[in-house]
């Protein structure tokens, strides 16, 4: 059947949690280079693969899959390897609710909402948007406060072990 391939760019965060995923799971996998962001645009082809234009996509025989969430979970039920979700359904539940904030709320605000306003237009000599950073810093806040009130005990965020919750883009850690 060949190698599962995995399409996108590796600077993406979305990108890398699957990767992640994979190689967490022994997964022998090929990155198939998608820059959505190129002068170019996205390429046609591969609108075939993710009808949104977005990274990443997957690709397993012809199973096909995208969005981060959907192709993280398919890859640790389908692949061998130590399980990255939860038997218990509520440690289930908590891991998804965890993925979820860290998708929906915390990503943007860290990333795009304060690291690029703050990093990267600086480094590129843009103005920073102050309130946008003012903002920001109040939603981060209450982002990194319901994450370390939802934190389990221990070294991992919502399990006595590696999960995928573990395994989300976010841009500092959760103590």
């Amino acid at each position: 059947m060949g190698k599962p391939r995995l399409f996108g760019a590796d600077y993406s965060v979305y990108v890398r949690n699957a990767r992640l995923v994979l190689m967490e799971k022994g997964v022998d996998h090929e990155l198939v280079p998608v820059d959505v962001f190129s002068k170019e645009g996205v390429p046609a082809w591969y609108l075939d693969h993710q009808p949104f234009g977005r990274i990443p996509a997957f690709e397993d025989g012809d199973f096909r899959l995208f969005e981060t969430a959907a192709i993280s979970r398919y890859i640790d039920e389908a692949f061998p390897g130590p399980a990255l979700q939860p038997s218990d359904a509520r440690q289930r539940a908590r891991m998804n609710q965890i993925i979820c904030i860290l998708d929906a709320y915390a990503y943007r605000t860290l990333v795009w909402d304060i690291y690029v306003e703050r990093v990267s237009k600086e480094r590129e000599g843009k103005a920073t948007d102050e309130a946008k950073v003012a903002a920001a810093l109040l939603k981060a806040a209450t982002c990194l406060a319901t994450l370390s009130h939802l934190k389990s005990n221990g070294a991992w965020l919502c399990s006595e072990r590696l999960t995928l919750a573990d395994l989300q883009p976010r841009s500092s850690p959760i103590s």
